[in-house]
């Protein structure tokens, strides 16, 4: 009997080794990775702006240039020179956390004939890079501890060009009034352009003086997209607003990110997964379910030192928008 019961012993400490809490075998690290570089191939925000180095806390202090130095002549052979100063300000980089949980049934997992990061990777890249774009370009459904928006930020400092019905597109980009002009009137660079896909029709559309499409040499060849040398980035991640502008170009070394934390994974195998209204979508337990949760931390600023073109900082923007006329 004594045998006996150190068996049943031995075999219950065995048993509770036994579970799935953690998703080490679902996650190589190179898949965690390609994920990483996915997000940011993905999102407009992340692949055309500056990255600075990984936050080490919540927030991160960024000095900005606030104050220029001035030179003086100097009156004479014997005359005193002017002193001068500079001056720097302050922003502040808010970490964020940006999550999407994946449910997935166990019939699935256990299916080793299905390839199941073959679909969801796409899946979870395409959540995190349309839900940054959203927030940084238009402010949809923005944390309240990140600045403004680069729409609204641009708007602010009149830096807009409306297309109305009949105008000339080419003008309302390239003129001395255009999108890009406003940029440089701030004293900045364009660097590139953000739009939505309806704009690739838009330039395809343009002609010369001559009747030729401005965008195309060959009905044969790919359409080359950029302006005044600038690429043109067409998100297709679902992000972009076309009622709010269909367009945005700028500096875009003025947009600047950084990342608290990568993404991490967690497979839960028991709980529930709640619809907005408080709803039960999904009872894992209930319906033989596990669920992956992906979480990630950002902050983005635009840093907009001031310059000599433009000093004053609330008329002062690296960015401008083309939007459509009512």
């Amino acid at each position: 009997m004594k045998k006996h019961r150190m068996n049943l012993k031995l075999f219950d400490n065995d048993a509770t080794l036994i579970d799935r809490t953690g998703a080490d075998s679902l996650i190589p690290i190179e898949y965690a990775n390609e994920i990483i570089q996915g997000a940011v191939t993905q999102s407009a925000v992340l692949s055309m702006g500056r990255r600075l180095p990984n936050m080490s806390s919540k927030t991160y202090r960024m000095p900005v240039l606030d104050m220029l130095p001035i030179a003086y002549f100097v009156s004479g052979d014997n005359g005193a020179k002017q002193t001068t100063k500079m001056a720097w300000d302050k922003k502040d980089i808010v970490a964020e956390e940006i999550a999407v949980i994946v449910p997935i049934p166990e019939a699935v997992l256990d299916d080793s004939d299905y390839d199941i990061w073959a679909q969801v990777r796409p899946r979870v890249t395409e959540a995190f890079g349309k839900v940054i774009d959203a927030a940084v370009f238009f402010g949809t459904d923005k944390p309240s501890t990140w600045r403004s928006d680069i729409v609204t930020t641009a708007t602010a400092a009149s830096n807009v060009v409306t297309l109305d019905t009949g105008d000339d597109l080419y003008d309302a980009i390239m003129s001395e009034d255009g999108v890009i002009a406003k940029v440089e009137e701030d004293g900045f660079f364009v660097s590139g352009h953000v739009a939505d896909i309806s704009m690739r029709a838009k330039l395809r559309g343009l002609k010369d003086s001559t009747g030729n499409p401005i965008f195309k040499d060959s009905v044969q060849g790919s359409t080359s997209y950029a302006l005044d040398g600038s690429p043109i980035t067409f998100p297709n991640n679902g992000a972009f607003d076309k009622s709010k502008a269909l367009m945005i170009s700028g500096d875009f070394s003025q947009l600047v990110y950084s990342i608290r934390q990568d993404i991490t994974f967690k497979l839960f195998t028991e709980g529930v997964v709640q619809n907005t209204d408080g709803t039960i979508a999904y009872n894992l337990m209930q319906n033989d379910m596990v669920a992956l949760r992906a979480v990630m931390r950002l902050g983005w600023e635009i840093p907009n030192p001031i310059n000599s073109v433009q000093p004053t900082e609330a008329s002062r923007c690296p960015f401008s928008i083309l939007k459509a006329g009512a």
